[in-house]
């Protein structure tokens, strides 16, 4: 984003959102390799940024691959039912030390940025006793939270630190799996987000199959998605995977309340900034409220019409339009809406003969992959199959490439209806790309 209105743009994107959500709670489960990780000083810096500036944020340190350390390293028998460890007497006292060593790390890293955390006994455990047979012995799961006492935490501008050891009524220690902790966590104080952040590679075709009707970007990446969506993908995934497994935990913990669900590389620069305080974010975002939308243009929204449209307008992309163009032919347009913010538009113009002309599709440039303008184009081909159109067409000066690769095919200009021959501006020579329905 280098041209200065996309700086700008990308101002504009921070401030609507720390607006939107400063106050609001966000719980982040970050896996212990990230702890690893060069970057991992810069990432308890932006999360020590996003405490200063007003959000409330608590971290749930995952410790499953130092647990495994700790253990091998004192020849304790790993021992797993499925994916649960099962963690014996003899080994609980070696699981305590790797739990509380991984939080106490993020301790020293809050320390550095004078923000003040709290390691602390915020939920009661409770064995998982027998499963299938197998006895989970010290393996166990969050039996209740103590929200009074996470909110105090909250509430005093301190990050609570949960690590995956808790305890029952009686003392009796369990090591508890930290996505269960971060999953019920978020849903239990209603935080905006839940952050996954990994090393594993994230929603991405690089990683997992993903189904043909969900959208890539040119990276393979998934930007975003609804609990449906994801569903699909794990549906197309029989085998199990880390990356299956975050997605699972992602969309159980939006069917329990947790409105977003990020997952994010750990190992990119400023990944929890760019993911929260943009559109276009840096990993897959999984939503169960109204993210993106296509709907008709409103009279409030031709400002910001005009102004997606004036570079492509100024390059001789499109036509030049004027409001009153615009609020003359108002209920032809249509906007896309990304988090309450209009990415893309366009119109579709009815000229008679059973056709209808697509026309002045524009998308932000900074979001082009997600895919905006084709879903802008298919939104115009199922309003005109509504409208018994029989066949839509374009005319472009530089698309001609995208107009195929959705489907379309060049014509002539007899094949126009006489309304739209009549008014064809020769001077431009645009091609016509048609789509029969």
């Amino acid at each position: 984003m280098d041209k200065p209105w996309s700086q700008v743009e990308l101002i504009r994107e921070a401030f609507h959102y720390k607006a939107r959500f400063e106050n609001s709670t966000m719980v982040f489960k970050i896996d212990f390799p990230v702890t690893e990780n060069p970057i991992f000083p810069s990432l308890l810096n932006d999360l020590a940024l996003l405490n200063k500036t007003g959000f409330r944020v608590a971290v749930v340190p995952g410790a499953r691959e130092w647990i495994d350390t700790i253990l091998k390293e004192n020849k304790i028998e790993l021992r797993y039912n499925g994916q649960l460890r099962i963690s014996s007497a003899e080994a609980m006292p070696y699981v305590q030390m790797a739990a509380f060593h991984s939080a106490s790390s993020y301790m020293t890293g809050f320390s550095t940025s004078r923000v003040d955390a709290l390691i602390g006994n915020f939920f009661r455990a409770r064995g998982l006793g027998v499963i299938d047979g197998v006895d989970m012995e010290h393996t166990g799961s969050v039996d209740k939270f103590f929200l009074d006492s996470l909110n105090r935490v909250l509430d005093l501008k301190m990050i609570p630190i949960l690590p995956c050891v808790g305890w029952n009524s009686t003392g009796k220690a369990y090591n508890v799996s930290s996505n269960e902790i971060s999953s019920q966590a978020a849903a239990m104080l209603k935080a905006e987000k839940l952050f996954i952040v990994t090393l594993s590679g994230g929603v991405s075709s690089n990683t997992l199959k993903i189904p043909d009707n969900i959208f890539t970007d040119e990276k393979g990446r998934v930007n975003i998605l609804t609990p449906e969506e994801a569903e699909l993908i794990l549906k197309a995934n029989p085998i199990d995977s880390k990356n299956k497994r975050e997605l699972a935990m992602a969309v159980k913990a939006l069917y329990n309340g947790v409105k977003r669900v990020h997952i994010i590389d750990g190992s990119e620069e400023g990944a929890i900034l760019k993911e929260l305080f943009s559109n276009h974010g840096a990993g897959t975002m999984i939503h169960r409220d109204e993210y993106v939308s296509i709907r008709e243009a409103k009279s409030r929204d031709i400002a910001e019409i005009l102004r997606l449209m004036e570079p492509l307008m100024q390059q001789g992309n499109l036509i030049r339009r004027s409001r009153e163009d615009i609020q003359e032919k108002k209920d032809d347009y249509a906007v896309f809406v990304v988090d309450s913010q209009i990415r893309a538009c366009g119109a579709l113009h009815l000229w008679g003969e059973d056709q209808a002309e697509i026309a002045a599709i524009t998308t932000d440039p900074s979001y082009k992959e997600m895919g905006l303008g084709s879903r802008m184009v298919n939104y115009f081909i199922n309003k005109a199959k509504k409208l018994n159109q029989k066949r839509v067409f374009a005319l472009t000066t530089s698309s001609e490439d995208w107009f195929l690769s959705l489907g379309f095919e060049e014509v002539n200009i007899e094949s126009l209806p006489e309304k739209r021959r009549s008014v064809y501006d020769h001077s431009r020579n645009s091609k016509i790309m048609a789509f029969n329905l």
